[in-house]
This record gives structure tokens, sequence and C-alpha cells, in this order.
């Protein structure tokens, strides 16, 4: 009898991020995969048998990867390049993978080192997987690791037509019943790994869904639905899940932007009857304390610094005043900067109703010379957007919950209520509506200060029903909303905000403030 530790290695949901900065004003943070590099050297330090795998959402997510995706893409994807440098063991698509368009994307894969794996993205004609390697076996001390790579198949919901164009995305609990009977039975591995790009739609102790049941994670039926299964590696969801089993299924998720690598230590044994797995344990490896890879982070320098240049350069003009002087000035009466990010919400979703914030009261503006680093100043999380359907109802009860932002008018000065202010400051959840009329009276108790409310000139129909884009934060309840929870999705655009915010303006050049005065705060 043998045996013999393998550890397995995943990192997902890296979003671009490299080097160990908030772009927005280049604060340092403990992200990115500089920091990661250096977990992973001592790591395989440490162990003789490492396997590392990238589970999606690699090559999108930062100015860095939006500058060579729009403008440097010319050379090698600075991804890749440290990936290959890292040697990965292989990688699985994610959703945003797809977002800069086939060509690029596969030129990432051409540039790689390593194997993409794609068990469930099939050619739409040959139904053969489309990147052609739905697997690797990896033989450690005689030892078969198989290692199956599934992407969500929510991704048409999402992406650009063009972008997915000949591809068909199978269910990924059909593809894992296929493949990993092939995996066990044919190929006759002992240890079957599937990395997921992909969460979970249930409570991973009871079993009960935690969302609508829509099929963009189903991780939690791979582990009770497909027999086979030793470790399952997921994302998507940016949830730090570790120390878990489902159904006898250790599984994992690292979070997201490079704050964690995920690590499965197996203890196996070879005996004549085959392989059985004596112990395993998933854990998540923080990387707060420590020192980020300064060789990994000098083969991207140039990226970087080309990129640093590119955020203070104008990318477009603004004719008009769109920035903030007083940020109580912007919450009580309609202005241009916020009607000008629900204008860009509302194109980009093909609908005339939509809602935003002021996130915080640092937020600059846009000057007339608008860079990127501006954009990035102002809209600071990394949202997407939702359309979701929603009754007139709904609409009224969101109004009143944000027109609970503001303290009763007590004839003096306008305040903001604690509620949005303890234990910490909230003012992402106080949301500005662009498409809709409405007035917001302070001077009456919360819950009944919605004193207009009209739509296309008329008052809105309560129990009318409304397309509406919102950040993906909010369309899921979050804030305290819980009307919009469940609802829905009608359209998901899975770009970030600031990106929509950066094409728009990059597209016109010149962008005119405007302010229709839709709404207001009286008292």
């Amino acid at each position: 009898m043998k045996q013999m530790k393998l550890v397995i290695l995943e990192t997902s949901d890296i979003h671009g991020h490299i080097f160990p900065i908030q772009y927005a004003n280049n604060n340092y943070e403990h992200s990115g995969l500089g920091k990661i590099a250096s977990i992973i050297k001592k790591q395989r330090e440490k162990n003789d048998h490492v396997l590392l795998i990238d589970n999606g959402d690699l090559i999108q997510g930062t100015p860095l990867t939006y500058h060579y995706a729009r403008l440097n893409h010319e050379k090698p994807n600075p991804m890749i390049v440290l990936a290959n440098q890292l040697d990965y063991d292989a990688a699985i698509f994610g959703n945003h993978e797809f977002n800069y368009g086939q060509r690029l994307l596969q030129k990432a894969v051409d540039e790689s080192r390593f194997p993409w794996l794609s068990a469930n993205i099939l050619n739409l004609e040959t139904k053969e997987p489309y990147y052609g390697t739905p697997y690797i076996i990896k033989t450690y001390e005689n030892m078969k690791i198989g290692i199956l790579g599934l992407t969500t198949h929510y991704i048409p919901n999402w992406e650009k037509p063009e972008h997915i164009n000949n591809m068909e995305f199978e269910d990924v609990v059909v593809s894992a019943k296929k493949w990993v009977s092939y995996l066990r039975n044919q190929l006759q591995v002992d240890v079957v790994v599937v990395s997921y790009h992909g969460g979970f739609e249930s409570d991973l102790d009871s079993g009960r869904p935690t969302e609508t049941l829509t099929g963009e994670n189903q991780g939690y039926r791979l582990c009770t639905e497909v027999s086979g299964i030793d470790v399952l590696l997921t994302g998507h969801q940016h949830r730090k899940i570790e120390k878990k089993e489902v159904n006898g299924v250790v599984v994992v998720q690292p979070g997201c932007n490079g704050t964690h690598l995920a690590k499965v230590t197996l203890e196996l044994e070879k005996t004549s009857d085959g392989v059985r797995i004596l112990s395993k344990e998933s854990k998540l490896l923080p990387v707060e304390d420590v020192k980020e890879d300064q060789e990994l982070l000098e083969n991207v320098s140039e990226y970087e610094s080309e990129t640093q240049k590119w955020l203070d350069q104008p990318i477009g003009k603004i004719d008009g005043d769109m920035t903030v002087k007083d940020p109580m000035k912007i919450r009580i009466q309609d202005n241009p900067l916020i009607e000008f990010i629900n204008r860009v919400q509302m194109e980009a979703a093909g609908v005339d109703i939509s809602n935003t914030a002021l996130f915080d009261n640092k937020s600059p503006g846009f000057r007339e010379f608008v860079t990127m680093r501006d954009v990035v100043s102002n809209y600071i999380y990394p949202n997407t957007l939702k359309v979701i359907r929603i009754s007139g109802q709904d609409i009224k009860d969101g109004l009143e919950r944000s027109a609970g932002y503001f303290k009763t008018y007590n004839g003096k000065e306008i305040e903001v209520s604690t509620t949005f202010t303890t234990p910490k400051p909230q003012h992402y959840n106080y949301d500005m509506w662009e498409g809709i009329d409405y007035i917001i009276d302070i001077s009456k108790p919360v819950g009944e200060r919605i004193t207009k409310l009209e739509y296309k000139g008329a008052p809105l129909d309560l129990s009318g029903e409304f397309d509406v884009v919102m950040n993906n934060y909010r369309s899921g309840g979050a804030g305290d909303y819980p009307m919009y929870k469940g609802k829905p999705v009608i359209k998901d655009i899975p770009i970030d905000v600031s990106e929509l915010i950066a094409n728009y303006i990059l597209d016109r050049k010149v962008v005119k403030a405007t302010v229709n005065h839709n709404w207001k705060v009286v008292y």
C-alpha cells in the first residue's frame, strides 16, 4: 500500500486583479495575483504533489485588463503571461471570459501553456465540446486524478450573441453525469475533481434553495445528483466557502479579486482494490499578511505603467457641470450626474426606468475632461446590471425605503437618518430614479413620503408591471429592498457598470450634462 498527499490549489474570479492596489486612488489593497503567487510558491515548497487550477473570470475586471482589451490587445494577454509563469495545470471558462469577444478569448486560449477545460460549452453544429478539452488526467504516484471543467450554462442570458456565436451551453448537471461517468468507468480515474464556474443554489447544510432556481448556480445539485465526484471547486458567486462537504463531496470557493487562495488537501492510499481517500479538507488561505511576488509583477509592469498613464488621460468631455460639490444637494433634487448614470444604464439595458445611487460622500463627479480614473472614482463598486420585472407597488415601496434615508424634517436642516449611517454609512442604499416622476416629502412619516408618482405623465399603475434596470446588488434585494428579491430577471448585463460608463463616453467623445427634474425632495 502506498500513501500520498495531493494538494489542489484553486483561484477563481480573479477579475484581472494583479497588483495590490485600488485603481480609483492607487491605495494599497490586500488582493491580486501578485500576492496569490507568493502563497502558491510556498505551497509548492511544502508539498510534493500540487495541482493548480483557475476556475474562471480571469481575464476581465480591472482598468488594466480593460485597457489591454480595448487598446493594447496586440500584445500577449497579461493574465495569461502570469498564469503561464505560475505554471497552472488548467483553467476553466468563466462567464466574463466572453465579455471581450471570441477573438480576444481565443487569443488568450492560444497563448496559454495549459489547457482550458469545458465539457458543457458545445459546438452548436457538431455537439462536441467547442474548445475540445472537457477534462485532463494527471498522474501522481500511479494514482490517476481526473479534472473536469464546467461553466454556468446561464451565459446566453447575459452575453452579446456575437460573443457566443455557434456555441451551445449544455446544462452542467447533464454534462457532469455524462463526463464523470466516462472518467470513472471508461478511463478508470481514481479521483474526480470538478472545477465549476458556478456556485450554490441551495443552503449547503439544509439543501433549501437560496435563490430562484434559474440554472445559473447548480453546485448543490452537482454534489447530490452526480455520483462519483470527490472534490467540487466553485466560484462565480464571490463567496468564501471552506471546511464544507455536501453529500460527501468536499467543496470550496475562494471569494474574488485574489483575496484568498482555495486549498483542498486529499490524503490518498493506493491498495490492491484501487485508491481510497483517507481524508479530505478544504480551507482558504488569505493574502492579507502576504508580500506580493515582485518577480511576477515585474513581468507585467509595462502593462501597469501604460494603464496608469491611460487612467489619467481624458477619454471624453462633459459639456456642462457634473461635479459633486455638496453630496446632500445631489440627493435632494435631480442632477446631471445621477441622470447621466441612469441614462447609461437605460441604454445598456434597453428599458426606460432606472435607479442608481451616489455611493459615498467622496464621489467627485465628472469634471470637464473625464479620465478613466474619474470613472472608477465615482463608480467604485464592481457592479453589473439586471433588468427585473416589478409591479408599480414594488416601485412605490422601493421609493419609500429610499425616502427613509432622511430624518423627519425639523425645520432647520435636512439630516440623514441614523438607519443609513449606523453602524456604518450606507449612502449607497439611497436610490435615485430616472424614467418616473416623483416627489419625496420628508415632513411626513417614514413609509408615507411619496406624494407624487407618475409614469409618462399619468399616475403610476400600482398593479401594472414594469421592467427596471438596477445594479445586481440591489436587484437581489440587498440594502433592505425585499420587494425586488426573487423577481423575474428579464435581462442580465454582466459588464461592470464602470466599463459601460467609460464605453459611453469613449464612443461619444462629448457628453452633454442634462437634467429633466423628474424628482425632488420637499419639506
